[in-house]
C-alpha cells in the first residue's frame, strides 16, 4: 500500500465528518496542492479503522478507465457497479467536474443515506453557482493550501531529505514553494518547470474550459503582472493605471473579470482592508497574495528575495491554513498588516517585518500600530531571525520557530 504524507492540519478537520452521509465533503484548493492524496489518505484511515475494502469506492475521473465518464448516466453506472456492499459506503470522486450535472447525481446518492461522499475538482467548477444553488446546505467545504512551512519541514523528513537550521530552511521554502510534488525534485530548474506546468495546467483545465477569454495574451499579461506585484496595496483604478503604464491596455470590466478568474482558480487570494475605528471594510483597496510563492519564482529569473511581501505572503497563507479569517487593518494613517479572526470570533493582530534591528525608527514603526489598538486581543510582531524583545505585552516571535511548531495566534 502506497504511503502518503499525512496532512494532519486538514485531516483533523474532516475526521468528524467521515461517517456523515447527510453532508457532501468538498475538498477545494489550487490545482496540485494535494487534494487527491488527501482523499487517498482518508480512504487509508477508513481501512485502518476497520472499514472493508468493498465499502470504499474511489473514482478518479482523470484516470484511464474513467476518462470517458462524462454524463450523469455514465457516472451513476460506474458508481452502481461498485456499490454492492451492505452498510455505509464511502464514495470518493476526484475531478468530479468532468461530468456535466454532477451535482444532481451526488444529491441523489446523498438522499439514499447510504453514502458518505467526498469530492475534489477544479475550483472554477466546484465553487461555481451551480454547486451553491443545487446543494445549498448539503455540503461542507474544506479548503486546502499548498504546504505550510511546518508541513514543508515534515514532508522533507518524510521523504528522507536533510533538514538544516530553521532560518536556512525558511529561505529554501521561500524559493521552492509548497507544492508537494515540487519538493520531490532535487534540482531547482526541475522545480521551476514543474510549477510552470501547473500554471499552464490551471489555464488549460480550470480556466479555458469554463470561461471564454478572447484575448489570451492580455489575460496572461495581467496574470503575470499581478503575480509580480503580490502583496502591494492596490485598487482596480490603480491597477488599470499601472497596467497602462506597462503597455497593457485593458478595460475596467475586463480587469475585474480576469481577477475573479485568478481568484476562482486559487492562484491568488484577495485580502481586503478593515478600518478599526469605523469597524467597516474598505472596499476600494486591497492586497492580492499568491496561493504559493512558487508561482513567483517559477515565472521570474530574479532570485533575489524581497522579504517584505514574501514574509507577508507566508504569514497570510499560514493563517489561512489554520482557519483564520484575514483582513488588513487600518488605524488612522497607520496600517496593521493583518487582523485575524478565529472561529470563536476572537481577534489577534499581526505585524510582519524582515527585521526590526536596523535602527530605532524601524522598531518604533513596527510597534506603532499596536500602540494605537486599545483592546486586549493578542498582538504579534513576526520577524525572520531577530533577538526576541519584550515591549508593552506584544508577542515578538521569529517566523521559522513559530511556524515550525504549528502555533496559533492566541
Amino acid at each position: 500500500m502506497k504511503k502518503y504524507y499525512k496532512r494532519e492540519n486538514y485531516l483533523k478537520r474532516i475526521r468528524g465528518f467521515y461517517n456523515d452521509a447527510s453532508m457532501i465533503k468538498v475538498i477545494s484548493g489550487v490545482r496540485r496542492c494535494g487534494k487527491s492524496c488527501l482523499m487517498a489518505t482518508i480512504a487509508q484511515e477508513l481501512t485502518e479503522s476497520g472499514v472493508e475494502d468493498e465499502n470504499i469506492i474511489f473514482i478518479d475521473l482523470d484516470k484511464r478507465g474513467f476518462k470517458n465518464v462524462k454524463t450523469q448516466d455514465q457516472l451513476e453506472k460506474v458508481i452502481d457497479e461498485r456499490a454492492t456492499a451492505k452498510g455505509l459506503k464511502y464514495l470518493f470522486i476526484d475531478e468530479v467536474q468532468n461530468v456535466d450535472g454532477f451535482e444532481e447525481v451526488l444529491n441523489a446518492y446523498r438522499l439514499e443515506d447510504e453514502f458518505s461522499i467526498f469530492i475534489t475538482g477544479s475550483n472554477a467548477y466546484l465553487l461555481s453557482g451551480e454547486l451553491v444553488t443545487k446543494l445549498t446546505g448539503r455540503y461542507i467545504e474544506f479548503e486546502m493550501l499548498t504546504l505550510t512551512f511546518e508541513e514543508y519541514l515534515d514532508m522533507k523528513k518524510f521523504l528522507g531529505k536533510e533538514v538544516e537550521n530553521l532560518t536556512t530552511e525558511l529561505d529554501h521554502y521561500i524559493h521552492e514553494g509548497g507544492f508537494p510534488q515540487a519538493l520531490t525534485y532535487d534540482n531547482e530548474e526541475d522545480r521551476r518547470k514543474y510549477i510552470d506546468s501547473v500554471i499552464k495546467e490551471i489555464f488549460e483545465k480550470d480556466i479555458k474550459r469554463r470561461v471564454k477569454i478572447r484575448n489570451v495574451s492580455g489575460f496572461q499579461k495581467v496574470q503575470q503582472y499581478i503575480i509580480n506585484n503580490f502583496g502591494a496595496t492596490s485598487s482596480i483604478t490603480n491597477l488599470l493605471e499601472s497596467l497602462n503604464r506597462a503597455g497593457i491596455s485593458i478595460k475596467r470590466n475586463t480587469l475585474v473579470h480576469y481577477i475573479e478568474i485568478l481568484k476562482d482558480s486559487k492562484i491568488i487570494y484577495e485580502c481586503k482592508r478593515f478600518d478599526l475605528k469605523s469597524k467597516k471594510s474598505i472596499g476600494c483597496a486591497q492586497k492580492y497574495y499568491l496561493s504559493d510563492l512558487g508561482f513567483w519564482f517559477a515565472t521570474n529569473t530574479d532570485n533575489r528575495i524581497n522579504y517584505g511581501p514574501i514574509l507577508e505572503n507566508i504569514v497570510y497563507c499560514y493563517a489561512l491554513s489554520k482557519g483564520y479569517k484575514i483582513s488588513i487593518g487600518r488605524i488612522g494613517k497607520l496600517e496593521c498588516d493583518f487582523i485575524l479572526r478565529d472561529s470563536n470570533m476572537d481577534y489577534s493582530y499581526v505585524q510582519v517585518s524582515m527585521t526590526i534591528m536596523n535602527d530605532i525608527k524601524t522598531e518604533d514603526r513596527e510597534y506603532a500600530p499596536f500602540e494605537m489598538i486599545h483592546d486586549n486581543y493578542p498582538k504579534y510582531l513576526l520577524t525572520r531571525n531577530d533577538p526576541i524583545q519584550k515591549r508593552n505585552g506584544i508577542k515578538h516571535v521569529n517566523i521559522p520557530e513559530f511556524m515550525a511548531d504549528g502555533k496559533m495566534f492566541d
